[in-house]
């Protein structure tokens, strides 16, 4: 009978430490702080047409929802999806068992960095799973040490923050991606127990260049829950424009692009190739929120026909100056976030 009991004891202490253990596990959350497989934000602009929206409101998209949500919390608070996601990393990114790296062309605090890649983004990671968010907010996320907000130059135009959970062994994947989409690293941490499974990333942390050949490439990525993603990543040496000359022709799809264009740098709709890019000019996400594209500094694209239904989001504009830079897109076939984006067009210009 005593040996009985042992076990049991035994039994409920092993049950017991591997519950708290998925409890604990670095992923996406969303709005109610729970684990998801990924989401999707659409921070939308300050001005709206017929309105003045605050600069901090925003529509949300996870798995569990059919189509565009409007978050009842305002993006710039720890209560949100995007917040309590990353105050994972700002709880524990003193631990030297976590990977972490926050990137951006344009870090909070520090100047404006043209360097060869064009991209912004955070991760972390431990020896099981960690999430991969991308975005296109200048000067986001902050410094660890100074904790989770939101800066005041996010505001002003429409953004986009994609998230997604994956497990370590991806990792592996994305280090390699990172390498071709050369990101300004601004604060990162690669304990060395991870040097030989995550390289790229581990020299990216040393403030060292990675040599990469070819001057692309096209990784397959599985989530957590087995979804699958497409990560196009581009080094400054492949000079093109990635929509109309690599992901399009790839994709055998049309695409609807949607990017900050400035007027003097802009690309035109091209439909000189096989398969063409046009650019949208209007977004609606609601009845009540509709804006032009340059009030919107997100970088999306759906394909234009309903049969692929592709979309994918990421790190560059369709710019003539940013075919000279590193940076990729990462794309999914998912039917639900297919019909939010699409549904979300309202006009493009066509060749």
């Amino acid at each position: 009978m005593l040996l009985f009991w042992s076990f049991c004891l035994i039994f409920f202490q092993v049950f017991f430490f591997l519950g708290s253990l998925c409890e604990g596990e670095i992923s996406c959350l969303n709005e109610d702080g729970q684990p998801v497989d990924w989401f999707i934000i659409y921070k939308l602009p300050r001005y709206k047409k017929e309105s003045v929206g605050s600069g901090v409101d925003y529509m949300y998209l996870d798995p569990s929802l059919p189509n565009w949500h409007m978050s009842k919390h305002a993006v710039n608070t720890t209560e949100g999806a995007l917040g309590r996601t990353l105050n994972q990393l700002y709880q524990r990114y003193e631990s030297n068992s976590l990977v972490y790296i926050l990137y951006n062309d344009a870090p909070p605090v520090l100047e404006y960095v043209n360097n060869s890649g064009h991209s912004k983004g955070a991760l972390l990671v431990d020896q099981f799973q960690g999430f991969w968010l991308t975005h296109s907010i200048p000067h986001f996320p902050p410094f660890p040490e100074i904790g989770f907000g939101y800066p005041s130059t996010g505001k002003l135009y429409g953004q986009s923050v994609q998230c997604t959970t994956y497990s370590s062994k991806q990792f592996r994947k994305i280090s390699q991606q990172l390498a071709y989409i050369n990101p300004n690293t601004y604060n990162c941490s690669i304990p060395s127990a991870y040097y030989t499974e995550m390289p790229e990333m581990a020299r990216i942390c040393a403030g060292k260049t990675v040599s990469v050949v070819p001057r692309r490439r096209l990784e397959t990525l599985m989530s957590v829950k087995g979804e699958t993603f497409l990560s196009f990543a581009k080094s400054h040496r492949y000079v093109d424009d990635i929509y109309a000359g690599w992901i399009a022709q790839t994709l055998d799809t049309n695409l609807l692009v949607e990017s900050w264009q400035r007027k003097t740098h802009q690309l035109p709709s091209n439909c000189s190739l096989p398969y063409h890019v046009m650019n949208i000019e209007l977004v609606c996400l609601s009845k009540l929120v509709t804006f032009k594209s340059y009030d919107d500094h997100s970088k999306w694209c759906v394909s234009w026909g309903y049969q692929a239904q592709w979309t994918c989001l990421g790190d560059l504009n369709r710019e003539n100056t940013q075919a000279w830079r590193g940076g990729g897109l990462i794309c999914t076939q998912n039917t639900a976030v297919y019909k939010a984006f699409r549904s979300s067009v309202l006009w493009y210009k066509n060749c």
